[in-house]
């Protein structure tokens, strides 16, 4: 039994997906999300959710580590890695670009990645999932950001159990759902994130969790823990959840009278947060992003164009309004333009 949380219509099935013009970018695929909570399980996903739409490919760009700020955070998650996980037989699932397994690999780490998107030349890096047959067998598995990705979470994670000879650590790390209530982030619920999980879930999913907690300014939060003990969650009337009344009142509400926009953060926040204004006639005018993958290219659904911050802010005033997708990077975004512009975090309170 399951009852409906919120819900969109036509969302871009990928939202970091991007194309190469704005016709391509407005006919992207498009799916419902209809956000519910499982009675049984207490977990919540998109009932309206269609895996077979899921083709990650090259095209696919979600590279963040070009902030020297989330390259931080990434520092902080392989101390995390080492220090619960040690460095010996490690395996990445979903190693994207392979940011992170580099790093690893300069602590010194033994660590082998898997993802069909890689785009590099490591022999340390399979460009197909992990599964069973692939012949290793890990000390420690990452999951980083891919949980949310999949149709059943815990089935999945019961594969990469077997996979895995039925045994080894498991570090995973997902967006926080609790922080996307609190701050009513409505931009941070989209069709390609199947699932939205609580500390709680992972709490109900395991029988011994090594370290647990909140990252990235609380917006992710992550799980250390033993594979072996593994098990479907059983919820109680305290996982329930409900969505403030006001929780997408600041689709309108953030604009401040600004007759147009422009964003900072190409990524899922801009896509949502440039759709949904679309659609209630205060369209995004320019956005930004510093990651070269996505610069001349267009976003998803809107078809709105990416600019680097030099090109887009040579025909934008001084002063004038910049809504920052994410406040994590409000500082690093204030000193790359000489806090010459009014700034908005659009997830503050």
């Amino acid at each position: 039994m399951e009852y409906e949380i919120y819900k969109v219509d036509r969302l871009p099935v990928f939202q970091n997906r991007m194309y190469d013009t704005a016709k391509a970018a407005q006919n992207c695929p498009r799916g419902d999300m209809r956000l519910v909570q499982n009675h049984d399980t207490g977990l919540i996903y998109n009932a309206a959710f269609q895996p077979e739409l899921m083709v990650y490919d090259a095209n696919y760009q979600n590279e963040q580590a070009v902030s020297p700020l989330f390259s931080k955070h990434l520092e902080s998650v392989a101390q995390i890695v080492t220090c619960t996980m040690g460095c010996e037989a490690l395996v990445e699932v979903g190693c994207g670009k392979g940011s992170f397994l580099e790093m690893l690999v300069r602590r010194g780490c033994d660590i082998t990645g898997f993802d069909p998107t890689y785009e590099g030349d490591s022999p340390r890096v399979r460009r197909h999932y992990f599964g069973a047959g692939v012949g290793i067998t890990a000390r420690g598995l990452i999951l980083r950001h891919v949980l949310e990705h999949v149709e059943d979470p815990v089935q999945f994670l019961h594969n990469l159990r077997d996979a895995n000879s039925g045994e080894g650590f498991i570090y995973i790390e997902v967006p926080c759902f609790d922080w996307i209530i609190k701050h009513r982030a409505w931009f941070d619920i989209f069709y390609e994130h199947a699932n939205y999980f609580r500390l709680t879930d992972f709490e109900r999913m395991f029988g011994h969790i090594v370290a647990s907690g909140r990252l990235f300014g609380d917006q992710y939060l992550y799980v250390v823990a033993d594979l072996a003990t593994l098990h479907y969650p059983k919820a109680s009337a305290a996982d329930l959840v409900k969505l403030p009344s006001d929780f997408a009142a600041g689709i309108s509400a953030k604009d401040a009278g600004e007759k147009s926009a422009v964003v900072w953060g190409g990524a899922s926040k801009g896509v949502i947060f440039a759709l949904l204004r679309e659609r209630i006639g205060q369209p995004v005018s320019r956005v930004i992003d510093i990651n070269p993958a996505k610069q001349g290219k267009y976003l998803p659904a809107t078809g709105l164009r990416v600019d680097s911050p030099e090109d887009a802010l040579a025909y934008f005033p001084l002063g004038s309004t910049i809504y920052v997708m994410n406040s994590n990077y409000l500082q690093e975004i204030r000193e790359m333009t000489n806090n010459a512009y009014r700034y908005i975090g659009v997830d503050h309170d």
